[in-house]
């Protein structure tokens, strides 16, 4: 579902020229953008006069359809025209949101509102309007630090989503299995005991569609260390992130664990055969015995058959010092035209904060709350409750490395939760093919990531 960053870095040059050579549109840019802010914004208040269209960018096609199991974007634009019946909002839907999400932006026609794609943090202001500073925005909107640059907020969550494992709770049943995995090894155990006990494939790669093998380096961070600074600060500067520290944590045992699951048989048939939209189904009437994907996916699994009931959601097998972790972030953020003009960016700006503060999107969708200050948590975080885990959002980068990790990533090629699909898939390849051993794999891995801090002067312990 995110774009690849080695391609980000080809159209950088592109994107940079075209800006230069074209420039703000004439009454459409600088000196005419709102200057309302998000904290501004009294919802039922503000902009009741406000009388135009506007576009909204979005990777949510199912949404479109009025079917959809769930809440279809045709009822929430029908409740936010109760409140403002003179906006107009238009929702165009993307199917290869990621990719082509960013070649869009490059040509500028893709509207008023988009979902932030994997753009460098520093292009942030060239591109959308600032909601107000990350102090101010933050009493009113939660896991906002993702698409924040220069401690202002340029991103406003679509909904937040808990990092564990999708599962069907029959078939965990079936199997014997009385209390959920907190570690790899009884994670393990318990796969290895839906193989023999039930029909259902006990782990589900989803190999196939690609973008879902991404899902696994959402693990690697705070879920595997209990530590929100991780990701975006220490992993830069660790010198050897992918070896093994001996007591079942961090990214070496988040990756195992989908390894060793292929090795032993305890996965599909055949990987290249896995179909995302049959999955769904397939885990809802129990062919499929758990996924790791993040909460977002708990909504859809249940909407997909008759048996939502048998749907649960559990917390991803690491334990920390005896404690257990989720990271907590933002999913695709809304981002509103820097260069199309007040009226359209302040109708803009009054629908993100319905979407975020009454709409319920975050809650249908089976997200956390975005709104500060609301405590109401889906069912989908039951487990999550029950066995005490927290919830960390990560931590900044320390100012004037905002773009190293894109910058490591590309260069490492790895692209560690920015779009690594592809070597995901070359390790279920590999454990498939019993032709490159698993620590063989962490040190090529290791190799690259040295590599590319060497190549960009960075101290590394």
């Amino acid at each position: 579902m995110k774009w690849k960053k080695a391609a980000l870095i080809g159209l950088a040059a592109v994107m940079a020229a075209s800006l230069v050579a074209c420039g703000a549109k004439e009454g459409e840019g600088s000196g005419e953008s709102t200057k309302l802010k998000y904290t501004d914004i009294k919802l039922g208040e503000t902009g009741t006069d406000i009388k135009t269209e506007i576009k909204v960018l979005n990777n949510r096609t199912d949404l479109l359809k009025d079917d959809y199991a769930g809440k279809p974007w045709s009822s929430y634009i029908e409740e936010f025209n109760k409140e403002y019946p003179n906006i107009t909002v238009n929702i165009e839907g993307v199917t290869d949101y990621a990719e082509d999400s960013l070649l869009r932006l490059q040509g500028g026609d893709w509207g008023d509102i988009m979902m932030i794609p994997e753009v460098d943090k520093s292009d942030l202001p060239t591109y959308f309007l600032s909601y107000g500073s990350l102090e101010d925005v933050s009493k009113e909107a939660n896991y906002i630090k993702k698409w924040s640059f220069d401690d202002e907020v340029y991103g406003i969550p679509s909904t937040a989503v808990g990092r564990g494992i999708v599962y069907n709770k029959k078939v965990f049943e079936q199997a014997g299995i009385a209390e959920l995995p907190a570690t790899p090894e009884e994670f393990m155990a318990d796969l290895k005991a839906i193989k023999e006990k039930t029909q259902a494939i006990p782990l589900y790669t989803n190999y196939f569609a690609g973008w879902t093998m991404g899902a696994w380096d959402d693990y690697v961070g705070s879920t595997a260390t209990g530590d929100e600074t991780y990701m975006n600060q220490i992993l830069l500067h660790t010198k050897a992130p992918f070896k093994d520290p001996g007591d079942g944590t961090h990214a070496y045992n988040v990756y195992k664990i989908l390894y060793d699951a292929v090795q032993n048989g305890y996965t599909e048939d055949d990987y290249t055969t896995t179909d995302w939209e049959s999955s769904k189904g397939m885990i809802n009437n129990g062919t499929i015995g758990c996924m790791v994907l993040g909460s977002w996916a708990y909504s859809q699994m249940q909407q997909a058959g008759e048996n939502a009931d048998d749907i649960g959601y559990m917390p991803f097998p690491i334990t920390v010092d005896g404690k257990r972790y989720s990271q907590a972030d933002s999913d695709y953020n809304f981002a509103i035209n820097i260069d199309t003009g007040a009226k359209k960016q302040e109708a803009s700006m009054i629908f993100v904060k319905w979407m975020a503060e009454k709409s319920g999107f975050s809650y249908n969708e089976g997200g956390l709350p975005i709104n500060a200050g609301n405590t109401a948590f889906p069912e989908v975080y039951q487990s999550f409750m029950d066995n005490n885990i927290v919830f960390l959002e990560d931590e900044l980068a320390v100012k004037g490395e905002e773009d190293l990790k894109n910058t490591l990533n590309a260069d490492s090629e790895l692209m560690i939760a920015a779009g690594g699909n592809t070597k995901i898939q070359a390790l279920i390849e590999h454990a498939a093919n019993k032709d490159m051993s698993f620590d063989a794999i962490m040190e090529e891995w290791n190799q690259k990531w040295a590599g590319a801090q060497e190549a960009n002067g960075v101290e590394a312990e």
